[in-house]
């Protein structure tokens, strides 16, 4: 029976979310996880000085956070050259997308994305009563060029693309995103979602020109800067449509502890280049792990690796429950083909040991069930 109290619109939606956390897991199983690589989290955490700069805030957590987040978007505007008026801090890039969604898909609005990309912007188009079209993942990346395309058929109002990319860790060049800049049709916006851009050297990211109102960028320190629990994310953009945001925007959804740690790991650059240090040792062991297995590890520009296990997605889904199993965190991405691989994000020493124990018995257990 349909609730009377709810839209027709949020009576029509599924009664569901976008990812099952490692807490969820645990709870059912009634263990914890002895290796958590699944989440695409900074197992190496936050910069110490960002700790101390949190534990400080902690203290002032009855007064309510600056709405503006003035300190960190003039901290911002100074570290990406881009003047304040470009920058709208939001909870995570989640929040963000959930922001701008509200502000530019109307009911029945045409939003073009790639078929097993980050499901959480489908969530929020849905929310809101925007049409996704999706178009599939090409060699294993997103195909800019048919992302272009879907939009010129249907005249969608946003496409959305991560570069660097989750679920692959995939990624083309900064190059090659110009390009796509510059192929937009009239009235499309592109999101461009660069949550692991300081995860690697890679080349992902064009210039930013905050004049071209057919781009805004989507950044977050829950990656490299380790703040995933935090929630801080930031947008990049053309001021007309930055300073709409605060029309929708939670003015107060980021609290002054979040704040400051931001504030203070922004500045601690040397931590950020061994924190990314970390991950690209992390990365070659885990693609050894996979080669030691028989598995071939998708190159990455991400804090995580794809291990392909050269089967379906039926296949993954027993190694990833034999894993489970065995209190290891992974998870896999949602359609095919993408979905013979294994996403595992990248641990520390001890987690990876761990991993190297659990894999082979997993991948034994997905031969034993029959579905290689």
């Amino acid at each position: 029976m349909t609730d009377p109290r709810l839209t027709p619109l949020a009576a029509s939606l599924p009664a569901t979310v976008p990812f099952v956390g490692p807490e969820t897991q645990e709870r059912a199983a009634g263990a914890a996880f002895r290796a958590r690589l699944g989440a695409n989290e900074s197992v190496f955490g936050p910069s110490p000085t960002a700790i101390e700069a949190m534990q400080r805030a902690a203290a002032e957590a009855w007064m309510y956070p600056d709405p503006e987040s003035h300190d960190l978007r003039q901290a911002l505007a100074a570290h990406v050259g881009v003047g304040a008026e470009n920058i709208v801090i939001g909870a995570g890039i989640d929040g963000l997308l959930g922001s701008l969604v509200r502000l530019t898909v109307a009911a029945g609005d045409p939003v073009v994305t790639s078929d097993g990309a980050y499901p959480t912007f489908n969530y929020h188009v849905t929310g809101y009563g925007g049409r996704l079209h999706r178009v599939p993942y090409r060699d294993d990346h997103e195909d800019p060029d048919a992302l272009i395309e879907a939009a010129r058929e249907t005249g969608a109002r946003l496409i959305y693309l991560s570069n660097p990319d989750n679920p692959m860790g995939t990624w083309h060049q900064a190059e090659r995103i110009a390009r796509m800049i510059e192929d937009l049709p009239d009235g499309c916006l592109l999101i461009l979602d660069e949550a692991y851009l300081e995860c690697s050297d890679a080349d992902t990211s064009p210039r930013i020109n905050t004049s071209d109102p057919r781009v805004i960028r989507m950044r977050t320190f829950s990656k490299a800067y380790g703040l995933a629990g935090c929630r801080v994310g930031y947008a990049i953009g053309d001021e007309a449509l930055i300073g709409a945001f605060g029309r929708v925007r939670n003015h107060f959804g980021l609290s002054r502890v979040s704040q400051a740690g931001a504030l203070a790991a922004l500045s601690d650059e040397p931590y950020l280049r061994e924190v990314q240090a970390k991950i690209a040792t992390a990365r070659d062991r885990i693609a050894g792990i996979g080669a030691e297995n028989g598995l071939t590890a998708l190159p990455s520009a991400t804090n995580f690796v794809a291990l392909d296990l050269g089967g379906d997605g039926a296949r993954t889904r027993a190694v990833l429950d034999a894993l489970t199993k065995a209190r290891v965190f992974t998870r896999m991405p949602g359609v095919a083909p993408l979905d013979r691989c294994l996403r595992v994000s990248c641990g520390t020493p001890a987690d990876l040991d761990i991993l190297a124990e659990a894999l082979p018995q997993a991948l034994n257990q997905g031969r034993i069930s029959g579905l290689t």
